[in-house]
């Protein structure tokens, strides 16, 4: 295991500290896991953009759509409508 130095904003360290006192976990096991979890989040964003590159493409998007049922949505999946604007 590895041990760095880390300088953290007043803001951001006191954030910090209150979430992982809300998870019942330390500090450091809070940064571990924030870290980890950004780790997860960009080789995601990079492994789905190796796979539209290799495997997709517009045309391919636009076929499988073609092949999609023209039928209203089922009970419960329809879109909610747009809020309507409060006049001022």
């Amino acid at each position: 295991m590895s041990a760095i130095t880390l300088r953290l904003p007043n803001s951001v360290h006191g954030q910090a500290k209150q979430l992982a006192a809300a998870d019942g976990a330390s500090v450091n096991n809070f940064i571990v896991s924030a870290v980890a979890e950004k780790i997860a989040a960009r080789r995601t964003v990079g492994w789905l953009r190796q796979q539209a590159g290799a495997n997709g493409s517009p045309e391919k998007l636009l076929a499988i759509l073609a092949e999609a049922p023209d039928v209203p949505p089922m009970p419960g999946d329809e879109v909610p409508p747009a809020p309507r604007k409060r006049r001022k």
